[in-house]
């Protein structure tokens, strides 16, 4: 049986920082930064500093089992700075390792009873797509991969995904819709992936949304920068035998190389690296920067 590749140790910093013209009241605040320890990914250390400091701060799982730091603020303030991090060694699975099962190994198959009672929402559309342009498009790529096995028809989506779409990186919140990102063949990372997620799902498979950051492993070596910039998403589809297995159609990957899981959702609201409020005119302000470092000790 194949053997995953051990990586380096990966040291990742993400550092928010909110600014305001004045001082104002900061609401809630919720984090997702800190990824759950796996076989694939053994988290080593963590460490979050928030600037001013919350006046409490206490984690939660969510429905999803990621893990959640909500903070409250008593003291207004110009600024809003959140500095987390952690060291983590990443082990992805090499793409021949992933192995389907045989009824399951090419298209079309049903998830067993079992299985599809629990993927529940994550095996249903969740946008509308009246004509059924999302659906052409996934059985398009169905029909011209040969023998239309399963782990080669996703692979083919991203690789479609990557060869014939623009990326176009956008600061608005939120994601286009999926026949947003068909009809202009452009998108973020979250809109392919999003996109993506759709498109298997149109063809009976469960698929959810992943946050987390991307590095070069090319580059890992002692104190070498790998990555960074901002946050990264990609998605997962469920394969029996397999499980959960990565898919990154903004770069093509598939099995994680490259991709350091922090929070997994079925949709991409549920998954938002940081999310909170103010009291204060929209005018009020100012900017927000996000600065991500991937590094190797």
């Amino acid at each position: 049986m194949a053997q995953q590749v051990s990586m380096a140790i990966l040291h990742i910093q993400h550092r928010t920082t909110y600014l305001y013209k004045h001082a104002v009241e900061f609401g809630e605040h919720r984090l997702m930064s800190r990824p759950r320890d796996s076989h694939d990914l053994r988290l080593i250390d963590t460490s979050l500093s928030i600037d001013p400091p919350a006046s409490s701060l206490r984690w939660i799982h969510d429905v999803f089992g990621n893990s959640i730091a909500i903070a409250t603020f008593d003291e207004p303030g110009e600024s809003l700075t959140f500095d987390s991090g952690f060291w983590a060694e990443h082990y992805p699975a090499a793409r021949r390792a992933i192995v389907v099962e045989s009824y399951a190994s090419q298209f079309p198959f049903s998830y067993s009873v079992e299985d599809a009672m629990d993927l529940g929402r994550t095996k249903e559309r969740h946008y509308q797509d009246p004509q059924h342009l999302v659906d052409e498009w996934a059985k398009g790529i169905v029909a011209r991969t040969p023998g239309a096995r399963t782990l080669d028809v996703l692979t083919e989506m991203a690789s479609t995904i990557r060869k014939e779409f623009k990326y176009a990186a956008r600061e608005e919140v939120g994601v286009q819709t999926p026949l947003e990102t068909l009809e202009s063949q452009t998108g973020s990372c979250r809109d392919f992936a999003l996109f993506m997620m759709e498109a298997a799902r149109s063809l009976g498979l469960a698929a959810r949304f992943v946050s987390g950051y991307l590095y070069d492993e090319m580059l890992v070596g002692d104190g070498a920068l790998v990555g960074g910039g901002a946050t990264h998403a990609w998605l997962q589809v469920f394969l029996p035998g397999a499980g959960w297995i990565e898919f990154d159609p903004t770069n093509a990957l598939v099995g994680g190389h490259n991709l350091i899981r922090v929070a997994v959702a079925r949709d991409p609201s549920q998954a938002v690296p940081l999310a909170g409020s103010y009291k204060g005119e929209k005018e009020d302000f100012v900017s927000m920067s996000v600065e991500v470092t991937v590094t190797t000790e």
